[in-house]
């Protein structure tokens, strides 16, 4: 890990909150390509996914997702839960911005996309219960949307469709469905 990216970590746990957005950003634009040094900060991510601060728990499961693809090893297969409850954070806006980076953890491959799926379909389905439900199916769909996108793969659409398909409200099927045109 070059010792640009070493600052960007540590800066995006401490000073102003200019600074730290602008390190968050340089490590999501590090993270968009495959790197060699995951593993240098792996357990540190997994560590402050149970952070105090919810912007240590957000930020920790968007940059595990991003280096999801960086993970010869395939920890993320058994890391997965852990930043999956992220998704389900007390805070919305974590539990959201968790969410909305899950897909993702999919791109990086073939099993990690079908369990990837298998999660979203699951809380797809399951979600009613949860405040805001309408919000979270709405970024699921958009997450698979994203996986079809890269993947071209016309089992995701279909899982999607048949998902918004069970809708009973009108006006957010037809909102879910417009993610597909």
């Amino acid at each position: 890990m070059d010792s640009q990216i070493k600052l960007a970590f540590e800066r995006s746990k401490s000073g102003e909150k200019d600074e730290r957005y602008e390190a968050y950003q340089s490590i999501l634009n590090a993270t968009d390509q495959q790197v060699d040094w995951a593993y240098e900060v792996w357990n540190q991510l997994l560590e402050d996914l149970t952070h105090k601060d919810n912007h240590q728990r957000s930020r920790a499961a968007q940059y595990l997702a991003n280096l999801a693809k960086s993970d010869p090893e395939m920890r993320i297969m058994k890391d997965f839960p852990k930043l999956w409850e992220v998704t389900k954070d007390e805070k919305f806006v974590t539990a959201r911005h968790s969410l909305q980076s899950i897909w993702k953890v999919g791109i990086a491959g073939t099993v990690q996309k079908e369990m990837v799926m298998e999660f979203m379909v699951e809380r797809f389905k399951k979600c009613v219960d949860e405040k805001n439900f309408t919000l979270i199916r709405n970024d699921i769909i958009q997450n698979m949307k994203n996986l079809y996108d890269h993947f071209n793969d016309e089992v995701i659409k279909l899982n999607a469709l048949v998902l918004i398909d069970m809708v009973e409200d009108k006006k957010y099927k037809k909102k879910y469905m417009d993610i597909w045109k």
